[in-house]
This record gives structure tokens, C-alpha cells and sequence, in this order.
């Protein structure tokens, strides 16, 4: 098997790391190909109006002035264009993806860029709590689950998201099928800050509130300790909004 493997956190973030470490136990070749700096946040962006620039930094590691979407592109139209992956592998995030994070994340994109591409796709988070990062949870859990997606095979148009709890391996309660869960409150807002020039900048923060997760969704899943396991679907047609619109459109 073949693994292709990318991340939004940069080639040297310590995720890719531990993601790089779980395929190779699930593949005899493991090609990394990743955003040459942080990109955390740009979701499904591509780059149309720069040139990309590749760096090979050993062996089958390469590093991309670019989005993961635009790692993956290189990854399978470029570096493996003659033996292409078998399975992409999107990860491991430092942070939580799940609810309306999706939508941001460069991690998930790096999978639903692979999809769309034809590939087996699986994007992997850790959560984490404080200073802990808790990498070995996801180490030590992954490469057994994506054995499972793999061995069942994937939906047409569908990538898996997969969250890993904040905490320890031995602590994990089990393993949950959910789907994508919604905060009941705004976590967004501005920090407004001024410059030493007493010029006005302004930071996007996030807020943290508490909320009620919903029965059944990835947020409710992590907070049980529970790993989330959360098919996507590339399609984002609302088939209730087809009916509801139809006497409008006919």
C-alpha cells in the first residue's frame, strides 16, 4: 500500500510526525508532502494566483509554498503521478475539527481534496487540553480504525473525520459513529487592539462557551472520551431545500 499524507500545520508542525509514524505501519511506501508554513484555517483554498514551490527535503518528504489542497494536488498530479496513493491521510491536527470547525480546516480539506480526486481520504484530529497535546492517543488508535474504513471501503463523494479525544491512550472509552455536530453559541468575535503607534488592528479570536452537545454528534463524542468517527459528504446539496424551494422555482 501506498500512502500519501499532508497537513495544514506545516512540515514541521509535531502531528505530522506522529501521522507519518501511523501509516508506516499501515503501508510499505509513505510519501509526505506539506504546507512549507502554518496554514491553519484556510480550509479548501487553492492557490491560482501564485506559483507553488516545491522543496524536497529527503527522501519522499516535500514541502509546499502552499495550501493542502495544493499538497495534495502536487502530491498526486506531480510526486506520485506514476505510482499514485492508495489512501490519503490528512493530519493529525492539533486541535479538535469537528462541528462547524470543518468548514475552516485546512486538515479536513487536504481529505476532501483527495476525494474529490478519486482517493480514499481520512482526516485525523487530537484533541488537547492545556499544555498536553496527548499524541499517543491518536497514535495508538489510528492505525487500527483506518485498517477498518479502509477494509469497508468509502461512499463515492465521502472522507471520514476523525477525532481523537484529550487523553490518554488507556482512558479512551470507546469509539462512536457520529455526525457533525453545531454549537448553540457564537464563538467568534474581534479583538480590537492598537499598535505602538497607537494605530487600531484587530485580531479574529475565539471564544469557548459552554454549550449542550447534541445526542450523537462529534462534539458530544470528544467530550465522552470517546473517539469521533464522522463521515463527510463532498455534496452539500440540501435535499429538504430542494422541496422547500420547489414551488418557487418549479
Amino acid at each position: 500500500m501506498r500512502i500519501l499524507i499532508t497537513n495544514d500545520d506545516g512540515i514541521h508542525a509535531p502531528g505530522l510526525g506522529v501521522l507519518e509514524r501511523i501509516a508506516q505501519n499501515l503501508a510499505d511506501e509513505v510519501v509526505v508532502v506539506a504546507p512549507e508554513s502554518d496554514q491553519s484555517g484556510v480550509a479548501h483554498s487553492l492557490s491560482l494566483s501564485d506559483p507553488l514551490r516545491l522543496r524536497k527535503i529527503s527522501g519522499n518528504h516535500f514541502a509546499v509554498k502552499g495550501t493542502p489542497t495544493d499538497c495534495i494536488i502536487m502530491g498526486v498530479r506531480k510526486i506520485m503521478l506514476d505510482n499514485p496513493p492508495d489512501l490519503i491521510l490528512s493530519g493529525v491536527n492539533r486541535g479538535q475539527n469537528v462541528a462547524e470547525d470543518v468548514t475552516y480546516s485546512g486538515t479536513i480539506a487536504g481529505a476532501m481534496e483527495g476525494t474529490l480526486l478519486g482517493f480514499p481520504s481520512i482526516a485525523l484530529s487530537q484533541c488537547y487540553a492545556g499544555e498536553n497535546s496527548f499524541w499517543e492517543c491518536a497514535e495508538a488508535h489510528a492505525a487500527g480504525l483506518i485498517e477498518k474504513i479502509v477494509a469497508h471501503g468509502f461512499p463515492p463523494g465521502v472522507l471520514v473525520n476523525l477525532n481523537f479525544p484529550a487523553c490518554p491512550p488507556d482512558e479512551v472509552q470507546g469509539v462512536s459513529l457520529t455526525r457533525q455536530g453545531r454549537r448553540e453559541q457564537e464563538l467568534m468575535k474581534i479583538d480590537a487592539r492598537h499598535d505602538g503607534r497607537g494605530n487600531p488592528y484587530y485580531w479574529i479570536a475565539f471564544e469557548r462557551p459552554r454549550f449542550i452537545a447534541g445526542e450523537g454528534t462529534d462534539l458530544e463524542a470528544v467530550a465522552q472520551n470517546r473517539i469521533s468517527v464522522t463521515p463527510l459528504r463532498l455534496d452539500l446539496t440540501d435535499e429538504p431545500g430542494l422541496a422547500h424551494f420547489a414551488s418557487v422555482f418549479g
